[in-house]
């Protein structure tokens, strides 16, 4: 079958909620994937951050098979070997005390979400089922019903209500509004360190540090969304560490299992975390052994392999030489790290035909918002590869 049978069969079968660029692709290796024509493409996406490791890394990979091999699922009912040394990985690597495995990002943070209520009804003294939790307009925390109550994207809430209370709105990179918007029943304050899916939208330098200290000033918790900023896409371990806070509850995901299957995670001290007795909360493939084996090989290739700092340097890269393109398109190059985000003037046309365009001279990129193109390579790439495409995305840029 080529491209076009398999897009007809999708559309005829599936449902239509993506908008997906019209490649298909079979395999992948590190930064490079490859469609069922046999074209060759740069993945300058990675999954929104969840192959930072690169496609089908090779530790990774042997780590999946010899677990899969051996056991894959036991729920929680019974314990596993994986899992306690995952726990403990985390540990040392973050240097969180405790944490809790889910599996998709948007189940780590409604365990963060629930975790933040009961901490404001059994430590701070909130009345009971009365919690506020104190959002940023633009964010993007996941698809739940929960979630989406506090999304400020029409497309994601106008059919699915009614929603769920206890959450208050406020301006992103405002950190007044938060202060102002705490009440005696605020439980806490969740944030993206930066909005990737509002289009790389990154607070004025010191907001993240203002917020925390605002929340210990009035014991509220401070959760910090890093499901795709952590994990060293944005050239830190987590884009807290950019402002030396560290947050009360961090949520991961994505890039905690390199692209290989679902592992997501909550992160924070016994104090909080200790909190939930059994029963309160679970999944059951949430800390299985085949997610807990590939997490941990995925940690452990972030540490090994420096993507911390190859993020930052080649980030820094990257940014220099977008932001130096004499496009007459581009309003503004903003980012950190491995994540970037170009920003193109409304008369640009939007982004979707410049990623179109992109597409052709192989390479992939996706629209986020309209007018931004977001460019979050797989961490593993080096800077030949970026030289090699720079060309043509200086071309694309430039296009009528």
């Amino acid at each position: 079958m080529n491209t076009k049978e398999y897009i007809a069969m999708e559309e005829k079968f599936g449902a239509h909620n993506y908008h997906p660029l019209d490649v298909v692709i079979e395999k992948a290796e590190g930064v490079w994937v490859y469609d069922v024509d046999g074209k060759k493409y740069l993945d300058c996406l990675s999954a929104y951050s969840a192959v930072n490791q690169g496609h089908v890394h090779p530790e990774i990979l042997n780590a999946l098979l010899e677990q899969v091999k051996k056991v894959t699922l036991t729920s929680r009912a019974f314990r596993n070997d994986q899992l306690p040394l995952l726990y403990k990985e985390l540990s040392e690597m973050t240097g969180y005390e405790m944490s809790l495995p889910m599996n998709s990002g948007a189940e780590a943070v409604e365990t963060a979400l629930k975790l933040a209520r009961k901490w404001a009804y059994r430590v701070k003294g909130v009345p009971r089922h009365q919690a506020e939790i104190i959002v940023a307009d633009g964010n993007f925390h996941g698809r739940t019903i929960s979630i989406i109550t506090f999304s400020s994207e029409a497309l994601y809430r106008d059919d699915f209500g009614p929603f769920t209370p206890g959450f208050v709105t406020v301006k992103y990179g405002d950190a007044s509004a938060v202060e102002k918007a705490i009440k005696p029943n605020t439980a806490a304050v969740m944030l993206e360190p930066i909005q990737g899916e509002a289009g790389v939208i990154i607070p004025p330098d010191g907001y993240l540090k203002q917020v925390a200290d605002i929340c210990k000033k009035n014991n509220v918790l401070f959760i910090a969304d890093e499901i795709q900023t952590g994990l060293a896409r944005t050239g830190k371990l987590f884009a807290c560490e950019y402002e030396d806070v560290r947050a009360d509850i961090v949520i991961v995901g994505k890039a905690l299992s390199g692209g290989f299957y679902p592992v997501s995670a909550v992160l924070a001290d016994k104090p909080i975390l200790g909190l939930f007795t059994p029963g309160e909360h679970g999944s059951t493939f949430g800390g299985n052994p085949l997610g807990a084996a590939v997490a941990r090989a995925s940690l452990k290739v972030i540490r090994n392999e420096k993507l911390v700092e190859r993020s930052r340097q080649l980030g820094e890269y990257l940014m220099e030489q977008l932001s130096e393109i004499p496009s007459p398109h581009v309003k503004e190059v903003r980012g950190k790290g491995l994540l970037i985000g170009v920003e193109l003037k409304p008369q640009a046309g939007g982004a979707r035909r410049f990623c179109e365009a992109m597409q052709e001279k192989g390479i992939l990129a996706k629209e986020t918002h309209d007018h931004v193109i977001r460019f979050a390579p797989p961490l593993v790439i080096d800077k030949e590869t970026i030289d090699w495409a720079l060309p043509s995305i200086r071309e694309v840029l430039n296009m009528k």
